[in-house]
C-alpha cells in the first residue's frame, strides 16, 4: 500500500464527511438489516469447539479493499475472525481489521477503538470497512479522519469490533477482552506483518474510550504478554460510573436516549433481564432500541427519565437488584489500575447539549460524561502508583466538540511514548472529583 493510496482515502473521506454529517445528526430510522448478517466470515464453523483455542487464536482471514460509505478505496485491509472471551467468561468469536504500515514496518501499531456505539452488530467498524452500508455504521466511516494521519505516520492500525458480535453496548469488561484478543490475533497472523515484538498504543474516544481504558486496566491480568508491549493509552470522553451518568443525563434533551441503550447492552452482556422492572412505555422504548444505534437514540427521547421507563415501585433505580449488580460490575472505579502511562481528556461544557449544567452530588460534564468522575479516576490511578497520568479538561467543549482538539493531542502523546520519551504527569495537580464507591441497593417502594 502506498502513500498515494492513503491520500486517496483522505480525499474520499472529505466527501464522506459531507455526505454523512447530516444523516448522523438527524436520522430517525432504525438501523436496517444488512447482507452481512448472513456473511459466513463472521461465524466460526470449525469442528473443534471455541473453548479448544486460546484467546487471540486466528480462526479465519480475509483481505479486501477498505471501503468508505460502501465505496472501495485503494487501501488494503486484512480482517481476522479470532477467539475471545465474553463478559461471562465464555469463549466467543469476534472480528478485527488490520491496515498495514505504509513503510512495511511491523514494529509499531495503534489499536484504535471506535465509538460506533450501537446495539446492532451490523454497525461495527469491520462491516463498514468491508463495504456494508448502515446508518449506525456511518460513524465508523467518519472516524477514518483519525486513522489517515496515523497511517501517514507509519503505524499499523488494528481496529477491533469492540462490542463483539452481540453488540453489547457499554459493557466495558467485554470491550476489553475483545480489544486485547484483537491485538493478540493481529500479532499472530502471518498476513499482518506484525509479531510478538510489535509495540502497541491504545486510542479511543467516548465508546472507544470505554474499550481503551478497560483494556489498559485488565491487560496485566488478562493478557500480560500484551501489556508488556503497550506503550500507553490515550482517551477522551470516558464513561466511569454508569449510575452517576444515568442521573446526569436523566431528563436531558439530547443524551437521555443513552439510558435505555445502556440498560439493553449491559444487561444483555451479563445475561440479566431488566424488562420485568420496566413500565409499558419502558418496554416500548426497549423494543425500539433493542437493535438500534446511537443515531436512533440521540435527540429522539428529549426529557426521558428513568422514572418514565420504570414501573412506579422502581422509581429509584437502586431498588432494582439487577441494576445495582450491573452498574457495579462496569464501574471503572472498582477496576484495576493500568500499569502503563495514560492521557485522559474530558470536556466540561455539557450545558451546550441540553444537559443540566450541574447535578447535585455529581457536578458538571460534557453532556453525557461526568468530569468529576473522570478526575477522580485519574487521581485514583496516581494514588495507586501510576505516576504517568496526564489529565486535560476542556471546560468550554461538549462531548461532540472535544474530539477535534483531542485527536491530534492524543496522536502526539502516543508518538512520544513510541519514541521512548518520559510520559508527562499531572499527578498532584488534578482537582478533586466525585466518589466512585459502588452503588448500594435500597428497598422497592
Amino acid at each position: 500500500m502506498s502513500r498515494k493510496a492513503v491520500r486517496l482515502l483522505a480525499t474520499g473521506l472529505v466527501a464522506v464527511l459531507a455526505v454523512t454529517a447530516a444523516p448522523v445528526a438527524t436520522a430517525a430510522a432504525a438501523t436496517p438489516a444488512s447482507a452481512t448478517a448472513s456473511d459466513p466470515f463472521y461465524r466460526y464453523s470449525g469442528s473443534e469447539p471455541l473453548s479448544a483455542f486460546a484467546p487471540g487464536t486466528v480462526l479465519k482471514t480475509r483481505t479486501l479493499q477498505y471501503h468508505l460509505v460502501g465505496l472501495p478505496t485503494p487501501v488494503t485491509a486484512i480482517q481476522l475472525l479470532y477467539r475471545t472471551t465474553d463478559a461471562q467468561g465464555r469463549p466467543s468469536a469476534n472480528v478485527t481489521t488490520v491496515v498495514r504500515s505504509l513503510t512495511g514496518d511491523g514494529s509499531k501499531a495503534v489499536s484504535y477503538q471506535s465509538f460506533y456505539d450501537s446495539l446492532s452488530p451490523e454497525d461495527g467498524p469491520s462491516r463498514a470497512i468491508a463495504g456494508d452500508l448502515s446508518l449506525g455504521g456511518a460513524i465508523a466511516n467518519v472516524e477514518a479522519v483519525f486513522l489517515v494521519p496515523l497511517l501517514l505516520q507509519g503505524y499499523n492500525l488494528v481496529i477491533p469490533d469492540t462490542e463483539g458480535q452481540a453488540a453489547n453496548f457499554a459493557a466495558g469488561p467485554e470491550y476489553a477482552t475483545n480489544t486485547l484478543d484483537s491485538i493478540r490475533a493481529a500479532t499472530r497472523s502471518a498476513a499482518t506483518g506484525m509479531n510478538a515484538d510489535t509495540r502497541f498504543g491504545l486510542m479511543g474516544y467516548s465508546g472507544g474510550a470505554i474499550a481503551t481504558n478497560w483494556a489498559a486496566a485488565l491487560a496485566p491480568a488478562y493478557a500480560p504478554e500484551v501489556n508488556r508491549r503497550l506503550v500507553g493509552f490515550a482517551e477522551g470522553g470516558l464513561l466511569v460510573d454508569p449510575a452517576h451518568n444515568l442521573k446526569y443525563v436523566d431528563g436531558s434533551l439530547v443524551w437521555s436516549g443513552v439510558i435505555p441503550m445502556a440498560i439493553i447492552g449491559v444487561s444483555r452482556s451479563y445475561g440479566i433481564d431488566l424488562k420485568p422492572y420496566l413500565s409499558s412505555y419502558g418496554l416500548e422504548v426497549y423494543q425500539k432500541l433493542e437493535h438500534g444505534s446511537i443515531v436512533d437514540a440521540l435527540g429522539h427521547y428529549p426529557g426521558l427519565t428513568w422514572k418514565k421507563l420504570a414501573k412506579p415501585q422502581y422509581a429509584d433505580p437502586n431498588s432494582v437488584p439487577a441494576f445495582v449488580e450491573v452498574v457495579n460490575r462496569i464501574n471503572l472505579g472498582s477496576a484495576p489500575t493500568p500499569a502503563i502511562p495514560g492521557y485522559i481528556a474530558q470536556g466540561n461544557g455539557g450545558v451546550l447539549e441540553g444537559t443540566f449544567s450541574n447535578r447535585p452530588g455529581i457536578g458538571t460534564g460534557d453532556g453525557v460524561m461526568i468530569a468529576g468522575d473522570v478526575r477522580t479516576l485519574a487521581r485514583q490511578y496516581c494514588g495507586a502508583g501510576n505516576g504517568s497520568i496526564k489529565y486535560q479538561q476542556f471546560d468550554l467543549l461538549s462531548h461532540v466538540g472535544v474530539p477535534v482538539v483531542w485527536a491530534p493531542l492524543a496522536m502526539s502523546w502516543l508518538g512520544d511514548r513510541f519514541e521512548g520519551r518520559s510520559a508527562p504527569s499531572d499527578c498532584g495537580k488534578i482537582p478533586a472529583g466525585n466518589s466512585l464507591a459502588p452503588e448500594k441497593p435500597v428497598p422497592a417502594s
